[in-house]
Order: structure tokens, then C-alpha cells, then sequence
């Protein structure tokens, strides 16, 4: 009787660390995480752009350069899309289109990683800042960093190509010049 109470006590103990062991699943995704963001990519989880959407989703950000900020436009899945919006490419909408067409240096990298992307991937979006991708991470970190290059292809084609114009500091203006009421305030010495 005594081991059946402590067979009781020591399996009341293992339960809760059991339950805090991670899922396959999970160290799946820890790794492919922990990879890819080794390659210079933000992961972050956040709410995704998508209407009446709880809860949040992995985002996967390369960031533009300051000097080069990217257009705005937001790419749905067919899937997580009303047929309102206007269709784009292999199973992709706009959401929000460019204001200006993008160069056809960034428009054939955009198509075939909208080919290529997994099933689960339901948004990539582009802001000033930063090209963005939201996804349900559902494959490996060897397979995802297939898409790198194509990522790096298209954030280089996008730099720079910005919907509006970043402000510029004027020029000519010489601000060192002394102010012609403060010369005439000082007094004799």
C-alpha cells in the first residue's frame, strides 16, 4: 500500500513538467524561428491585417534601408479574401494596391514567391519600413530558407521605390549666418 501512495505522489509530481514539455510541433517551430531570424529577419507574434481576425499569427519582417523605404500594399490569400477585392496573381488579391505600378524588377521576384509561398501563408504585406509575411510557420527551417533569397531579391527590387517622397532637409539654407537683430542688440563693450 505504502508504493501504490508513493507511485500516486511521484506521478502528481511528473503531470505538470510533462505538460510543459514542448510539442514536436513546437520545437519545430522554436528552431525554424531561431534560424531564420539568425539570417537577419524579425519574428514577431502579432495581430495580422486580415478583417474579424482574433488572436495573433507569426510575422516574418526584412526591413528596407532608411535611405530606401519600400511602397505600400497588402497581398490576401484568396482564402482569407473577399471577392470584393481585386484579384492579383496566382491566388493573391490587393488589399491595398501601390499608388505608383511596381518596376518590373520587383514585380517577376513578387509573382514567383506568390507561386512558391506555402498554403498557409495568408498575407505579405509592404510598408515604408519593412516587407512583411504572415504565415502559420507549417514548414521547416531548411525549407523556408529557400525562400530567403527570393525575400532578399524582392526587398531589394521594392527599395527605394517608396509611394511618397521622403522629406529632404532644405538646402541653401545657411544656418550659421548670425541673426541681424542680434547684431544690433549687443551694446558697446
Amino acid at each position: 500500500m505504502d508504493w501504490l501512495i508513493i507511485v500516486f505522489i511521484l506521478m502528481l509530481v511528473i503531470a505538470p513538467v510533462m505538460w510543459l514539455k514542448p510539442s514536436p510541433r513546437q520545437k519545430r517551430q522554436q528552431g525554424l524561428r531561431s534560424q531564420i531570424s539568425k539570417q537577419g529577419v524579425t519574428i514577431k507574434l502579432e495581430k495580422p491585417p486580415l478583417h474579424h481576425f482574433r488572436g495573433t499569427m507569426p510575422s516574418y519582417r526584412w526591413h528596407y534601408s532608411q535611405e530606401g523605404p519600400g511602397p505600400d500594399f497588402l497581398l490576401v490569400r484568396d482564402s482569407n479574401a473577399s471577392d470584393a477585392l481585386a484579384p492579383y496573381y496566382a491566388g493573391w488579391r490587393w488589399r491595398i494596391a501601390p499608388l505608383r505600378p511596381l518596376p518590373e524588377s520587383a514585380e517577376i521576384p513578387l509573382k514567383a514567391l506568390l507561386e512558391r509561398l506555402p498554403q498557409d501563408a495568408l498575407v505579405l504585406q509592404s510598408t515604408p519600413h519593412a516587407l512583411t509575411l504572415w504565415w502559420w510557420e507549417s514548414q521547416t527551417a531548411e525549407r523556408f530558407a529557400t525562400y530567403l533569397p527570393e525575400f532578399q531579391q524582392l526587398l531589394d527590387a521594392l527599395k527605394g521605390h517608396a509611394d511618397r517622397p521622403t522629406s529632404q532637409p532644405l538646402k541653401g539654407i545657411d544656418q550659421a549666418a548670425p541673426s541681424s537683430i542680434g547684431d544690433h542688440e549687443a551694446g558697446p563693450s
